[in-house]
């Protein structure tokens, strides 16, 4: 949540590399012959976990003929319009094929979706809607849902879509223009988009930050704080601070996020091939990558237990969620390559007992896409960790993805972290996370969700693109691994600090919003944004936005520090270079490069 602006219309480096049975089976008696077995861990029988069936209650599948398709979208929406902290989870998903005069408004923990190969197989005479009517006009709040695969043809010609957080635009053809802020032009932070199409403009007028990446676009039409672009045709040139434009040819690795989709009548995941230095969208053409069929995949639905779904990984299987809240007691663990753990319907796990949500081995190719974790009341040290503590194997060639990840620390509900991600294999790709302890809702307090470190890097090459980390006690981004890279970061300091002395790091004035290890040689980002909003105390100073070593392979381009509202000042932008934020007026201050 962000309170206005003031004028809301208006080299690789080398690489560095750190030092690195089952059982006996059981017999097999008479009465388990009829159903397969599967060894567990301890050597003991199970029953083999299914691959495939049905999607559960929760994920609805229209066609062109189902009836009174608007009927029920908008049954939906008038369930998820202001229901923030509720617990249920919808995921709409369309069939190949042209529907008419569609408005389907998207609300909390709603996904849209076609169930194409491409966009332009499912196509919607009418509009995917996100506006901000249930909170008097403020965007600032409309977090967790998406869309995703659907071609539109607006039918005033723009299409709105007026989102903050965690609510990503993928894979979308806009046939006409996008309008990034709500009805009457209020206030809205920030969003993402990936993999689209708009052939007309896209305007953001309010918008504060946004970032683009591998898309095509008609045009861009204004820009608040920090618009960053990497890979997108018809992007603004660059031109930071003024207009505040990021702006990269390519981007240097990507992959896009698997989906599910119908090849005829039989459901699969489709799997995007990873691209280098990528430009425009990845479906022009034949669309690269591994189709897996959905008997590939245990198909979790609620009331699947942490056991049961480790089962399933063990055996060989890929994790598809169903919309849904998914509680676990044991950390659910991907040890094997390849494998893809995709949830639909921003479908949440919370670890109980403070134990961590997910574990990925230090192996090739996981890919973590659409999930949210959210902490549970017993501190948990990590919530999601890639790779254990050490990995050091070389996965350039076949990165693990986190692909809309988000955490969330408090909010629904008390919640407590040490730290949320933690990133120790190398190589790795952070594409759209957003980690946030929670500024409102219930359990909110600076001790209640106690939460010290956002997202801590450890692993060497990792690429972050579209990194919105909040609000965190400590530093919300720490980055110890070599060669790490950041094309996009959006951050607010904790609002609830109770005075300056809950803040002070040692003789420094806060603890950077992002923070690079004394340590490290190489690192490098663009487009990167820091805000403070002290409201509790409004006479605290935070010393400066980014920390970082001054070493020559260690570069950022396009930083920016605000304070909302003059809630609090920074001294500076990076380190104690920077000119300091001051007044009351919401006035940044940048630094066009470092050092």
């Amino acid at each position: 949540m962000q309170v206005p602006p003031t004028n809301p219309a208006a080299p690789t480096a080398p690489r560095r590399r750190r030092s690195r049975t089952l059982g006996v089976a059981a017999l097999a008696v008479s009465l388990l012959m009829a159903f397969p077995t599967a060894q567990s861990a301890f050597g003991d029988e199970a029953q083999e976990v299914p691959g495939g069936g049905d999607l559960g209650p929760n994920v609805l599948v229209f066609d062109p003929s189902t009836p009174d398709i608007q009927g029920k979208v908008d049954e939906i929406f008038e369930k998820q319009e202001s229901a923030q902290f509720g617990s249920d989870r919808y995921a709409l998903m369309f069939k190949p094929g042209t529907y008419d005069n569609i408005n389907a408004q998207i609300g909390f923990y709603t996904s849209i979706a076609g169930l194409g190969l491409k966009p332009d197989d499912t196509t919607f005479n009418g509009d995917v809607t996100v506006d901000a009517g249930w909170f008097d006009g403020n965007a600032t709040q409309n977090f967790w849902r998406s869309a995703e695969n659907l071609a539109l043809n607006p039918v005033n010609g723009t299409n709105r879509w007026a989102v903050s957080q965690a609510a990503p635009f993928r894979r979308m053809h806009v046939k006409g223009g996008l309008n990034l802020a709500p009805d009457g032009y209020g206030w809205a932070s920030g969003g993402y988009i990936a993999d689209s199409k708009i052939d007309g403009q896209v305007s953001p007028y309010s918008q504060q930050q946004w970032y683009t990446r591998d898309s095509s676009i008609g045009g861009w039409g204004n820009g608040v704080w920090n618009m960053t672009f990497s890979g997108v045709e018809g992007a603004p040139a660059q031109s930071f601070p003024e207009p505040p434009y990021t702006t990269l040819d390519t981007t240097p690795v990507s992959r896009e996020k698997p989906f599910l989709y119908l090849d005829g009548d039989a459901y699969k995941v489709f799997v995007p091939a990873k691209r280098t230095d990528a430009r425009g969208v990845s479906w022009n053409g034949t669309p690269q990558g591994e189709s897996l069929p959905l008997d590939q995949f245990y198909v979790v639905k609620p009331g699947a237990t942490a056991q049961t779904i480790n089962a399933a990984v063990e055996q060989g299987l890929h994790l598809l969620f169903t919309p849904g809240v998914y509680h676990v007691d044991e950390p659910i663990r991907i040890d094997r390559a390849n494998t893809v753990a995709l949830g639909l319907g921003l479908a949440t796990i919370i670890p109980d007992n403070g134990v961590t949500a997910i574990k990925v081995g230090d192996v090739d190719g996981v890919k973590l896409a659409g999930l949210l974790v959210d902490a549970g009341p017993v501190n948990s040290e990590t919530l999601v960790e890639v790779g254990p503590d050490g990995a050091s194997g070389d996965h350039a060639a076949n990165p693990t993805s986190l692909q809309d990840v988000f955490v969330r620390i408090g909010g629904a509900g008390p919640g407590k972290a040490t730290t949320s991600i933690v990133v120790n294999s190398d190589d790795t790709i952070i594409d759209h996370t957003w980690v946030w302890r929670a500024d409102h809702g219930d359990g909110v307090g600076w001790e209640t969700n106690r939460a010290d470190y956002g997202v801590h890097v450890k692993g060497d090459d990792v690429l972050a693109t579209g990194l919105f980390v909040e609000h965190f006690n400590k530093y919300d981004v720490q980055w110890s691994g070599e060669n790490g890279r950041t094309i996009f970061f959006q951050n607010e300091k904790a609002y609830d600090a109770p005075d300056q002395a809950a803040i002070q790091n040692g003789d420094i004035k806060g603890y950077a919003g992002y923070k690079v290890d004394d340590s490290v040689t190489t690192h490098e980002g663009w487009g990167m944004g820091s805000y403070c909003f002290f409201n509790v105390d409004p006479t605290i100073r935070q010393q400066h936005g980014f920390q970082a070593p001054v070493k020559p392979g260690v570069k950022f381009h396009d930083l920016i520090v605000v304070s909302l509202g003059g809630q609090g000042q920074y001294d500076h932008v990076i380190n104690d270079t920077g000119s300091p934020t001051s007044g009351t007026s919401t006035v940044p201050s940048q630094v066009v490069s470092f050092p």
